[in-house]
């Protein structure tokens, strides 16, 4: 039993022991490192109160470097400033010094001008008193005062200035006429060249051929029987006379006078020629006659291209076909104005379609100028008003030979393009010898006139165009003159239509510069 607990006891003394001398090894290992601890705490203290006091005194330097260069910096800056109001000092006390003389100068300038106004103005008087003198005196010379010589060379200038501008106008005349001129014939000649063509053709009579002479006794036929019933239904006359083999057939009415042509011709090829069969082959030629008046009436506005034409003008445009005018076919004249006046519009800018309208229309009373009284151009424009044309249409018919003045482009365009076809070469017959018979009796009987310089028939004998002396004629006489002529031409002359009498008086000065 001892045995166990001595030990046990030993052991518990032992460990006890044990754990006493950790303990305090323990403890003095803690000191020792708690002292080491704080040594190093107070080394790292001390190096960062050394490492801040270089800090602080490195901070100072710093401050201290700084504050001497800004010191400086501003003391150069200072310098230079005192240096730059120097020179600015020295500037300004040259430009002193500058004003300083240029005052001095002034001062001898002004002294200088002053002298020499007086000098000027005394000069100015003496002036203005030899003006005067040399005014008095020139009034006295002339015997006309300041007001009269200043209107006088008014006068003289306005008309030297006159004179220039008139020379200048009447040069800006010239080249606009001869430019008008120009293109007015370059329109013209081309619508020619285009539309131009032969329309003569037989007027007042007609020829039919027989196969033998005895048919003239057929013809006339038993105590005249015959001849009178073809005159009595065509109110034609025929004319059977020594001609071999020929009847001639006459009138004026050119329908008529086809509708006998045609009768004959057939009545010839049938052989029974007996007033009964005459009656009848006369209302045969009669509806053909028609016919073809209707065909060449819508053939004829079918070629110019117009439209909306009431059917009886249709029918009076055909009835043209059978009208001549001087040997012109008036339906194929009546076609070429129409396109001559359009062409001319076109090239114009103006109304193609009215001026094509207009001509064609422009000779419609010709169609039965032989049934109804008074001329034309007024048969004309009453068909036209008839048949609701328009205004424009009926002034260009009315206008077209001048019988009312020209108010449109269109009216002066079927005019032109009217005179054009009837008096260009080819278009209607005439012979020579007559033509120009006409021509100069027309000048004859305006030279017989006192104060006529010229005269010079134009456009085909429908105008004369009379040149008066100025020194004889005033404006107000040219008016009276052109009455005059009018009434002599009248009553002296045979003419178709009328002719247009046009008196000019022309007053030149002429002045050479030498």
């Amino acid at each position: 039993m001892n045995d166990v607990v001595i030990p046990l006891l030993v052991g518990l003394g032992c460990l006890a022991v044990g754990l006493a001398g950790g303990f305090f090894v323990r403890k003095l290992i803690a000191e020792a490192r708690i002292g080491r601890a704080e040594d190093r705490a107070q080394e790292i203290i001390t190096e960062a109160e050394i490492k801040a006091d270089a800090a602080r005194k490195e901070s100072e330097l710093e401050v201290k470097e700084e504050l001497i260069q800004a010191r400086n910096e501003l003391d150069k800056e200072v310098r230079t400033r005192r240096a730059e109001m120097q020179r600015n000092e020295r500037r300004i006390q040259q430009r002193e010094d500058t004003v300083d003389r240029k005052m001095s100068g002034l001062e001898a300038k002004e002294e200088s001008l002053n002298a020499a106004k007086e000098r000027l103005k005394a000069i100015t008087e003496q002036t203005e008193d030899l003006y005067q003198k040399q005014l008095d005196e020139l009034e006295r010379i002339s015997q006309l005062s300041r007001d009269e010589a200043q209107q006088l060379l008014l006068q003289n200038v306005e008309r030297e200035t006159r004179h220039e501008m008139a020379v200048m106008v009447k040069d800006l005349e010239t080249q606009a006429k001869d430019e008008a001129d120009k293109r007015a014939r370059e329109i013209i000649s081309g619508a020619i060249q285009r539309c131009a063509g032969d329309h003569v053709a037989d007027s007042t009579v007609s020829v039919v051929n027989l196969p033998n002479d005895e048919m003239k006794g057929r013809i006339i036929g038993r105590e005249g029987r015959n001849i009178r019933a073809l005159e009595t239904a065509t109110g034609i006359d025929f004319i059977i006379d020594d001609t071999p083999e020929a009847v001639i057939i006459s009138g004026f009415d050119p329908v008529r006078r086809e509708v006998a042509r045609i009768s004959l011709e057939r009545l010839i090829v049938d052989g029974r020629i007996h007033p009964a069969r005459i009656e009848e082959m006369v209302a045969k030629a009669k509806k053909e006659v028609d016919q073809q008046i209707q065909e060449a009436g819508d053939a004829a506005i079918f070629d110019v291209g117009v439209h909306g034409l009431h059917q009886e003008i249709h029918r009076l445009i055909g009835r043209l076909k059978f009208r001549t005018s001087y040997g012109q076919n008036v339906l194929k004249h009546s076609i070429e104005v129409a396109h001559l006046a359009g062409l001319m519009a076109a090239e114009l800018g103006a109304d193609v379609r009215l001026a094509k309208r207009a001509g064609l229309l422009h000779d419609l009373g010709k169609a039965i100028d032989h049934e109804v009284e008074g001329t034309h151009v007024q048969i004309g424009a009453d068909i036209a008003k008839r048949y609701r044309e328009s205004n424009d249409v009926v002034h260009c018919i009315m206008a077209h030979h001048g019988d009312v003045e020209a108010q449109t482009v269109e009216a002066v365009l079927v005019q032109a393009a009217d005179a054009i076809s009837a008096g260009r070469p080819g278009a209607r017959r005439e012979t020579l010898e007559n033509y120009i018979k006409r021509l100069q009796m027309l000048e004859d009987v305006a030279n017989s006139f006192e104060g006529v310089d010229k005269s010079f028939a134009i456009q085909a004998g429908r105008e004369v165009r009379i040149i008066v002396k100025p020194e004889m004629v005033n404006d107000e006489d040219t008016v009276l003159l052109a009455k005059e002529i009018a009434k002599k031409v009248e009553s002296e002359l045979d003419y178709p239509g009328q002719i247009k009498v046009h008196v000019i008086r022309e007053l030149r000065s002429v002045e050479y510069a030498k």
